[in-house]
């Protein structure tokens, strides 16, 4: 027997070929498969009560659970697969994985993100129409590529995704404004384009007016891992720390290349920040230092390390002049989801009370997590240029 066929003959006997005893359970009655499944899987699934189910083919394991929001025991069956189902989730994006005998695993039958402190499967619980703004519609597309490039600061070639709005490849001459958005804690430059749904939503928003054309470019942040400070390291240096290589990149390197690479409107009027969680805090890190680049400021969920009685101070005292700073500052933006607390809210109130004009939003119902940031960036976007 050649080496082919006795690698497919150890498969087979190692139950990869699973169709025949993945049919033996009934697919729950009334469930859809979710949009995040591999092609042609028919797990994981949902119901209209907003519950998650799950499958996963573990003969010789003792014990298997999921975890998605909170940590649910699975059943097995005799053929070696388990089930699970979670209580309702709310609508939106959701990180999840399986703990094998103590181990955590992804789900074979789900895409898989880079997320939740690492990589990860994940579930989507779909909204109402209230949901289509990120969902394709029949719209002109623009288009996401992965652009590498060398960094003169790093020493490095690295990836970035850049969106291009419907028409650019069309028009030679037709130039743009640019946002460049960051991602949070544990993620990567794929997550606005993967997990936020950045390109449906900026094609709906610009076919429908609510936005002008522009050109949306999302980078590492280098800030991949969790942030925690080694023993004996001061949290507060450490934390500064945690991708502090990025503004010096973004501004050193990325923004060039764009520039060249791209017909962009290269100024400061037509150059805009924003970025979730701590993709929030390397925005006011990269964009108060150097207004002198960016005219637009956008911070969601941020992780942001301010306080109302320190603005006059802060960050080289770019705030102590609430007027100057109005004037350069077209939009500065502070988004939140309802479930996590009033800190930033508390934060808005001292920019308006200190006289800095800013844009509060609340996303209802949502904590931190992709929903939110979906719902800032349509609040943000139309804002401008």
């Amino acid at each position: 027997m050649g080496t082919f066929h006795k690698t497919l003959s150890l498969l087979l006997a190692g139950g990869l070929c699973l169709g025949a005893a993945a049919q033996e359970r009934p697919l729950p009655e009334g469930t859809t498969v979710s949009e995040t499944a591999l092609f042609q899987r028919e797990y994981p699934r949902v119901d209209a009560q907003r519950r998650a189910y799950f499958r996963l083919y573990a003969p010789q394991a003792t014990e298997v659970k999921v975890d998605c929001r909170a940590v649910y025991a699975m059943e097995k069956d005799p053929d070696g697969w388990w089930y699970g189902r979670t209580e309702p989730l709310s609508v939106g994006f959701h990180f999840y994985n399986f703990l094998v005998d103590g181990a955590t695993v992804t789900d074979p039958d789900s895409d898989t993100y880079c997320g939740s402190y690492g990589r990860s499967s994940a579930v989507e619980i779909p909204e109402g129409p209230e949901g289509d703004y990120y969902r394709p519609q029949n719209v002109p597309h623009g288009q996401v590529r992965s652009v590498v490039y060398h960094s003169s600061f790093s020493g490095e070639y690295r990836r970035c995704m850049v969106y291009t709005p419907a028409g650019y490849e069309n028009s030679l001459t037709r130039r743009y404004p640019v946002l460049y958005l960051q991602h949070g804690m544990c993620e990567d430059e794929t997550g606005w384009a993967r997990q936020g749904k950045v390109n449906h939503i900026m094609d709906n928003l610009i076919a429908e007016g609510k936005c002008k054309p522009m050109i949306v470019v999302m980078d590492s942040g280098d800030c991949g891992i969790p942030f925690r400070p080694k023993k004996g390291e001061d949290p507060g240096k450490a934390r500064e720390a945690f991708g502090a290589s990025f503004p010096k990149i973004l501004i050193q390197d990325i923004i060039p290349f764009i520039d060249r690479e791209f017909r962009t409107i290269p100024d400061r009027e037509n150059r805009a920040m924003a970025g979730l969680s701590w993709g929030g805090h390397q925005t006011l890190e990269t964009t108060l230092p150097n207004l002198d680049k960016f005219a637009w400021i956008g911070t969601f969920s941020g992780a942001l390390f301010l306080r109302g009685n320190e603005l006059p101070t802060i960050h080289d005292g770019v705030f102590a002049n609430p007027a100057a700073f109005n004037r350069r500052v077209h939009a500065f933006f502070i988004g939140v989801g309802s479930e996590e607390g009033d800190g930033l809210k508390r934060l808005s109130e001292s920019f308006t009370a200190y006289g800095i004009r800013n844009q509060y939003y609340v996303s209802p119902g949502t904590a931190h997590e992709w929903l939110t940031w979906r719902r800032c960036l349509k609040e943000f976007v139309p804002s401008l240029f």
